[in-house]
This record gives C-alpha cells, structure tokens and sequence, in this order.
C-alpha cells in the first residue's frame, strides 16, 4: 500500500468540485466515460462535485457556477493541452495535474521527444512530416517499418504502422488531415509497457499484450483480447531501471500530479520512451487505474489522491 499517496483531506475541505470532461477534441467520447467515472467516485465518497460538459457554452457555465476546483479528464486538445490549465490560471481557480508549460510540451510528441533526447533520455529515432515529398527522404533515412502519429492526438487515433512508401504515403494523408505536425517514429519491435505516476510514486508497470499490430484504439478501450500483465515479467532490476526512466520522463517534461508515459523495450533490452500522457484515460479498460490497484489503491482513492494534489499544489 503506497499509503503516502493518499488523499489526507475530508470530503469537504474539497468544496465545489467541477469535473471537467468531454470537450470537443477527437478523444471526446473516451473523455465522456472517464468523467463520468471519476464524478461517481467523487460523489460517493461525499465530495460536493458536478460534472461540466465543455462545450460552446463552457465559459459561460464556467461563470455562472461556483467552483473551488476543477478536477480535469479532458483527453486531446482543448483540455489536456494547456489550454484549459490557462484559462483556469486566469481564473484562480485551482485543477489538477499538470500546468499549462507541462501540458502543452506532453501534448506535442515532438518536442517531447526533442525535450527527452536534450536531456539524455532514449526515444526511438524519428522524423517531422509535412508533406509527400518528406516520405521519400524518411523512407531513405529511418527505414522500415515505421509509425506514423499525429503530433498532438491521443488515444491512437489517426495512428498506422506503415511497412513501404505507399503505406507512408497514405498514412500522411490520413494523419496530416488531424493535424498539420505528423510524427513519424522507427518501430521497436519488443514488449510494450505502460507506467503511472501519482504524487512522485511511480506505480507499478503494466506490460501491453495484443494481437493487433500495435496498441491502437480498438485495443485500448473495445477490444476483450488485450493483455494487461502485473507483475509486469521484468527482472527487480530491469523493473526498477525501467520505474526511473519514467520519473526522469516526466521530470523533464514539468509533470505534476499524475500522469502514464508509454515505453518500448527493444531487442537489447534498453527502455524506449514513446510519450507521456498527463491526463490519462479512466475508463473501466483504463490503465492508471489497473496500475493503482496493484499498488493497493482503490478507484476512488486514486480519484481523491489526484484531487488532493490540486489542494496542495494550487491551494
């Protein structure tokens, strides 16, 4: 039991608690499931919380209701992207996770990579797309197979695993008409791990096993055939190797309060860090709460420690 993670506050020393959930990102549906879940948790631990749909009529919501504090599980853009942690700032009014520096760099995979490799940090070899002429030269440069990613999208989505120029090519497309800034990474081919980090605990990894090509949507929230392994089946020594790295990930990104960074193991053994996500899903396919389970947290504990940290953090 990591019990130093735990909320030490009463119910009420929370106030009026907005929970900010689906927005209007491409992520809204999961962000739907998440927020009504943490809005549960809250409410049945006796927190005077509501959920707030963000919408065309946010601000105005915003400026009718009283809030003390907004717990945000909004996934994507408009949310988890610095955007709502400014406007919150403006506001005084106090949220949890991650500030508007750490949000924005998390959101963008690109600089986070180029943030993770300035400080020594390994990520997989990678190149920016922009146009069809940039797939020849990446084609040349990082070979194949490859993944290509919307810099700024969550959840897998718009996502491929591409083994020849045309599928590049075509992948682009598909990506570059969600987001202008189009990522490109070599494939590590090795076991996938995810790991959650709450209050500066890192929690313990969960290892991915999926018969899909890789971790996609399906897999993650509609898929019954994913494997979600705890213990993970690393060595102490290469678990505790692999709990450090993602502490110096997120450290190096600015997080706080909570976050899950994804991770390759490649054919040597060495650790890859693909992207930190600083407002994780908490649906019932969800992995924060999996990983919070394993270390003795259940779901509206781990609901009420994330919130604690909006107490602590922001007053």
């Amino acid at each position: 039991m990591i019990s130093h993670v735990q909320s030490r506050f009463a119910a009420a020393d929370f106030g009026r608690v907005a929970v900010l959930f689906g927005g209007l990102s491409a992520e809204r549906e999961v962000s739907l499931k998440s927020g009504n879940a943490v809005l549960s948790a809250l409410q049945s631990a006796g927190v005077d919380a509501f959920g707030l749909d963000v919408g065309a009529d946010f601000l105005q919501r915003l400026a009718s209701e009283k809030i003390d504090r907004a717990f945000i599980i909004l996934h994507g853009r408009g949310g988890e992207d610095g955007t709502m942690q400014g406007l919150l700032e403006c506001l005084d009014i106090p949220y949890t996770g991650s500030g508007v520096l750490a949000s924005a760099l998390a959101m963008d995979k690109l600089r986070t990579k180029q943030v993770w490799l300035s400080t020594g940090l390994p990520t997989p070899r990678y190149a920016a797309l922009s146009s069809l002429e940039d797939c020849a030269h990446v084609a040349q440069s990082l070979g194949f197979p490859l993944i290509v990613k919307p810099s700024h999208e969550g959840s897998s989505i718009g996502m491929a695993k591409v083994d020849s120029l045309a599928e590049l090519e075509q992948a682009w497309q598909v990506a570059a008409k969600l987001d202008p800034q189009v990522l490109v990474e070599q494939v590590i081919q090795g076991p996938e791990f995810t790991v959650a980090v709450l209050r500066g605990e890192v929690l313990p990894p969960i290892r991915l096993v999926t018969p899909h090509t890789f971790y996609d949507f399906d897999a993650k929230y509609q898929a019954n055939d994913t494997q979600y392994l705890i213990p993970c089946g690393l060595s102490a020594e290469k678990e505790a190797e692999l709990k450090r790295l993602c502490a110096a990930a997120c450290e190096a990104v600015g997080v706080q309060g909570w976050a899950r960074v994804d991770v390759m193991q490649d054919a040597d053994g060495e650790f890859q860090l693909l992207e930190v996500n600083t407002a994780p899903g908490m649906t019932d396919h969800s992995l924060v709460p999996m990983a919070a389970k394993a270390a003795g947290l259940d779901f509206t504990q781990l609901v009420l420690a994330i919130l604690a940290d909006s107490v602590e953090q922001r007053g």
